[in-house]
């Protein structure tokens, strides 16, 4: 029984609970038997009382060794605290002594019992029955006094300090073997977890390798099958082409499911946004399921609304994929009737349109018990109607987990036998006002042939393909026929790398991953290569993988694009025309620009958009040339005087208000764009951008713009708005920030937690020639004004924790008083970065500004000096003859 005890609590393969009970069933056990032991050497007991113990220790054996061999622990638990509860501790307490033996002491051990055995409404009932067991103890042992044992003071005293001693050990000896119990259990966790994310990962590593070795077959026969239908043949054998090319997408579309339904499963699934045309992506999706219609004679019908955007900016494959499920399970589970597809323009906020899709169908319908289970991987409801249709029961589950990851919503209605209607509401970004208008889609998918025509012939250009799969370069080559542009292949990146030794190739296309050297190492391998004829060459991945990450990855190593596999002719083709030098192209049919425009090429979208566009407030103090060569919108702020309201930088400039305000000493107010003029403002540098990020006055500034920028970025996903902590050239200095880290690709994320750091290495602070206009703003009290103009005291105003403060006022003359500003502002020059040194002035002569530039350079010569003039809200607050210093520190 010991060995059992013993397994049971110490075996990792066991339970924690059941553990646990073994432990203080061993340890009650043992205190027991201890107690009687005492009671017998110092003969503090009779023979009845230890004839009791005897019996209720007996009594838990008995129900303990029950328990495990059954296995029926919370059995056992509750008739072990039954009996201790309402027979143990009573009997304990009244033949021990009361209060003036151990019996106490039980008590409060039963508590810990009770708290370790038992969770829920079984703890609150036995802790409740505990203490009202107690409760009646002590009430009839003060009541009746005449029930209780009586024993020596020696007696009660050893019986105290007996139960004290052993049930103070059982208590440690229970928390220790419980606290080793646990970091058992969490060591085990961690094992489990580790092996999880191993078998997670080798997963991924397979799929991906599976992604590969798939769409290698898939990408040669798609690609032949396009050569046929290119050529002169008869309309029987291009009828069976194009049934082939659809049914080659489906098989495509069906693995991509099985390959994204583990990267929903691990987290690891992204968006890739891009521009593209919804019209284009529903002459796709007619295309491909109107011969499916046909051949089960349902009736296929496209309804467009004309207002629909024509073009959007979204993760379009994701999109197609949630459509091409929807419409791939109408197809199959409608007999006879009808599937129609239909698109209407929902809600806008901002920039963002929320593109609603309709997929309804004649089918059999949905029972209402078996809705709630239609998104669950893997599970097809109504087995026994659907016995008969092939499915993995991946799609509709891949539906809902890809419209939650875009921020959208899936809904369904259906009538079983009668048919169902699948609603998706996909919030998208808007990219042109232009609409789609009236859709000729009956014309888009008619059986006749299109003849194929190339669109530029480019005899004297050569390229490389470099794939390991011999199938793949005959593909290549066959499309590239028509153009004329001279292709050869290598099998591997050896090969690849001894022709690019000594021929020039135009463009070379890449596959990534080939058998001992991949395509990223031959990459680096042909751009270092000394004396190598293809050093500038445009190098383009050929991918399974179109993921994010691969882009992500494809972009940092420094490839001019890629194209994913199965490639298509069109996206080959365009790829071509983008990359090759133009007086080697002959273009036919269409212009230019044209053709421009239809390239798929991811790398071509990101010229047209940006990852990030920096903007902020037009009191950043920025000099135009800054502003250009990081392209830094600036909203204005308003001006309001007597005569009128202005924005600042566009209706008024700083020269002008100054003028009016030495002439009119009327109170002149400054205020921030309001919220719609911020969601104006924020939806138009989303058409430049994926992303932005505004950078704002601090917060803690009169008529900072903040906290009216964030309820408008509320409207928009991608803009982040960030408080700089500054004013002026301050806020200037963190926005170029900003801009140089968004040149480096970092991410919104990476850019927003850097700014944070940088807040304290800004120096922002002017040097005003009085506090006139601070006064006449508002800033500081009149009297104050009075006080500094008879000592002819300047002002020098500094950020401190956001806030703008008078930091001291300097008294002299101006000369003096400006020297001692610069002075201050250099009092330690080893942590200055010299990179950019802002001297924003309102109101200074050409002269005072050079003689500025030389009391700095006598302390730090920066590489880049740039002067401006303070924006016209910022003057109104200054006046003439100010001026600061704003640069970065690399420390504080």
């Amino acid at each position: 029984m010991g060995k059992k005890l013993k397994k049971l609590i110490f075996s990792e393969d066991n339970p924690i609970r059941e553990r646990l009970f073994a432990l203080i069933v061993t340890i009650t056990g043992i205190s027991i038997a201890l107690g009687i032991a005492v009671d017998l050497i110092t003969g503090a007991a009779s023979w009845q009382d230890l004839l009791i113990f005897t019996v209720g220790l007996l009594l838990l054996i008995f129900i303990s060794v029950y328990t495990i061999r059954k296995k029926k622990f919370r059995f056992g638990s509750v008739i072990i605290a039954f009996f201790v509860i309402f027979v143990m501790l009573p009997v304990t307490f009244f033949f021990s002594g009361g209060i003036y033996s151990g019996s106490p002491i039980w008590f409060i051990f039963s508590v810990l019992f009770i708290s370790l055995l038992f969770v829920g409404k079984a703890r609150i009932f036995f802790l409740i029955s505990e203490l009202a067991v107690a409760g009646v103890c002590y009430f009839l042992a003060y009541s009746r006094p005449d029930l209780l044992h009586q024993s020596t003071v020696r007696l009660a005293h050893i019986d105290s300090y007996s139960a004290l001693a052993f049930l103070s050990l059982a208590v440690c000896v229970i928390i220790s073997i419980q606290i080793e119990l646990y970091k058992k259990e969490n060591a085990r966790s961690e094992r489990q977890k580790k092996e999880i994310e191993e078998l997670i990962n080798a997963q991924s590593r397979f799929f991906s390798s599976m992604s590969h070795e798939i769409r290698t077959p898939i990408n040669t026969i798609i690609g032949l099958n396009e050569m046929i239908l290119r050529e002169d043949v008869s309309d029987e054998v291009a009828e069976n082409a194009a049934n082939i090319q659809s049914a080659g997408k489906m098989l495509l579309n069906i693995i991509n499911d099985i390959l994204d339904m583990t990267k929903l499963d691990s987290g690891s699934m992204q968006l890739t946004p891009v521009n593209y045309r919804t019209d284009d992506m529903i002459s796709e999706l007619v295309n491909m399921f109107w011969i499916r219609a046909r051949d089960k004679d349902l009736e296929f019908r496209v309804s467009v609304a004309p207002d629909v955007p024509a073009e959007l900016i979204g993760d379009d494959v994701r999109v197609k994929q949630i459509l091409i499920n929807l419409l791939n399970n109408a197809v199959k589970y409608t007999r006879e009737g009808s599937v129609s597809l239909s698109v209407e323009r929902g809600r806008q906020e901002g920039g963002i349109v929320n593109l609603i899709w309709s997929v309804t169908d004649t089918g059999i319908g949905i029972k209402k018990e078996n809705i709630p289970y239609l998104f669950t991987a893997f599970k097809r409801v109504d087995e026994k109607m659907n016995r008969h249709i092939e499915g993995s029961g991946l799609g509709l589950s891949i539906v809902k987990q890809l419209a939650d990851l875009m921020g959208g919503t899936v809904t369904v209605n259906s009538i079983y036998t009668q048919g169902s209607t699948f609603i998706i509401e996909l919030p998208q970004q808007l990219a042109s006002d232009e609409t789609v208008g009236e859709l000729d889609l009956e014309a888009r998918h008619k059986s006749e042939r299109a003849v194929y025509h190339s669109r530029f012939e480019a005899p004297e250009a050569s390229i490389l393909v470099v794939d390991d799969n011999v199938s793949n370069l005959l593909v290549a080559k066959k499309l590239l026929r028509s153009t004329k542009v001279r292709v050869e292949t290598a099998s591997s990146g050896e090969e690849a790398l001894r022709l690019t030794q000594d021929n020039p190739y135009n463009v070379i296309f890449m596959d990534h991953m080939m058998p001992e050297m991949d395509g990223l190492e031959c990459r680096r391998r042909i751009i270092a290569q000394p004396g190598g004829k293809c050093r500038e060459s445009k190098l383009i991945a050929l991918t399974a993988n179109a993921d994010s990450e691969s882009r992500a990855l494809y972009e940092r190593e420094g490839f001019d694009g890629y194209l994913t596999k199965p490639i298509s002719a069109e996206a080959l083709e365009s790829e071509l025309f983008r990359l090759l030098p133009k007086e080697l192209m002959q273009v036919f049919a269409v212009e230019d620009e044209d053709l421009l425009k239809k390239s798929t090429a991811w790398i071509q979208a990101d010229k047209r958009k940006r990852m990030v566009a920096v903007a902020t407030e037009s009191v950043a103090d920025l000099p135009k040339e800054l502003l250009d060569r990081y392209d830094i919108a600036t909203i204005p702020h308003i001006i309001m005087t007597d005569r009128g309201v202005f924005r600042d930088g566009l209706d008024l400039e700083c020269d002008g208000l100054l003028s009016y305000m030495s002439a009119d000493k009327d109170r002149v107010r400054t205020a921030v764009a309001d919220v719609a003029a911020h969601e104006a403002f924020f939806a138009e540098q989303l058409k430049r951008a994926y992303n932005v990020i505004f950078i704002a006055l601090s917060p803690r500034l009169v008529n900072s713009g903040y906290p009216v920028a964030v309820e408008a970025a509320s409207s928009f996903n991608n803009v982040t708005v960030i408080d700089s902590g500054h004013l002026s050239g301050g806020l200037g200095m963190m926005v170029l920030q900003a801009c140089r880290m968004a040149e480096e690709g970092k991410s919104p994320d990476e850019i927003t937690a850097r700014l944070e750091e940088m807040k304290p290495l800004i120096q922002t602070g002017f040097i005003a020639d009085s506090m006139d206009y601070l006064a006449r703003t508002g800033h500081i009290s009149p009297w104050i004004t009075r006080i500094a103009k008879t000592l002819t005291g300047r002002p020098v105003i500094a950020m401190k924790k956001g806030k703008m403060r008078i930091q001291k006022i300097t008294f002299g003359s101006r000369k003096r008083c400006r020297k001692k500003y610069i002075a201050s502002c250099f009092h330690a020059t080893g942590n200055v970065d010299t990179r950019t040194l802002l001297i924003n002035y309102a109101g200074l002569s050409r002269q005072e500004l050079d003689w500025i530039r030389e009391q700095v350079e006598g302390y730090v010569h920066f590489e880049n000096v740039y002067f401006q003039k303070l924006s016209a809200a910022t003057a109104a607050n200054c006046g003439p003859g100010t001026f600061g210093l704003m640069f970065a520190r690399t420390v504080i």
